[in-house]
């Protein structure tokens, strides 16, 4: 039923709230999001995404303007609509959980206790080309996006570096971020440039296996989001 054009995310948690679908003109002829919430499968090898709606479904959904920003009103009639539990109700990146639940029906309500959260959506279009600043300099900029299909956190910024060692990109984990300013497209992180400069490098064609993130967080000497999540359940 169309193409993914980019996503958006919160900056909160990096976490994708909605994939945005280009759909044929000879259809509905506009740009519509659909939450992970409805996909079904990620087929890498067909580059393929399969999700749990009809057609007749998306083209009914609430009407969104792709040039304006994507309002708590138009989340809370989009969630309503394909009874969908809203993730921003709760303390977590999904809400009442920290990661999202394959079986929507153990997602009923708020946990006792916990507060909901105002999110801040920003697109990968955009943020792709912000400035790496690393604590001595600038180091790079935002080239791409890695995703885990089974969360949908953003887990890396991946970083070209050609102003510096032309041809070699390198991959730096969300959570290692220490803050962001948006006004100048700026995204900041606690560790030198010679230390980012020694990780390991990142190609297309590179293999993004644990073994490789193993050597990765051990170069930065950073805890492992794997372990959490596996205590996590």
């Amino acid at each position: 039923m169309g193409s993914v054009r980019e996503f958006f995310f919160d900056d909160r948690y990096w976490t994708i709230r909605y994939l945005v679908a280009e759909t044929p003109h000879w259809w509905t002829g506009r740009e519509v999001l659909l939450s992970p919430y409805a996909v079904a499968a990620v087929n890498r090898n067909e580059k393929d995404i399969v999700v749990d709606l009809t057609k007749k479904q998306v083209e009914d959904s609430p009407s969104w303007e792709s040039d304006k920003p994507v309002t708590r009103q138009f989340e809370e009639t989009y969630h309503e609509y394909y009874g969908l539990p809203p993730y921003w109700g709760g303390a977590y990146a999904w809400g009442a959980y920290p990661y999202i639940a394959r079986d929507r029906a153990e997602r009923r309500g708020l946990a006792q206790g916990e507060s909901a959260w105002d999110p801040h959506l920003r697109s990968t279009h955009n943020v792709a080309g912000y400035h790496i600043q690393a604590t001595d300099g600038e180091i790079g900029h935002v080239e791409d996006f890695v995703i885990d299909d089974e969360t949908w956190a953003i887990r890396y910024l991946i970083v070209g570096t050609r102003n510096w060692w032309p041809g070699k990109k390198l991959l730096i984990s969300t959570q290692w971020i220490e803050r962001v300013s948006w006004l100048d497209a700026k995204i900041f992180f606690n560790v030198s440039r010679e230390t980012i400069k020694g990780s390991p490098a990142y190609t297309e064609a590179s293999l993004l296996t644990r073994e490789y993130e193993v050597g990765l967080h051990r170069h930065y000497n950073r805890h492992a989001y794997w372990v959490d999540e596996l205590a996590a359940g």
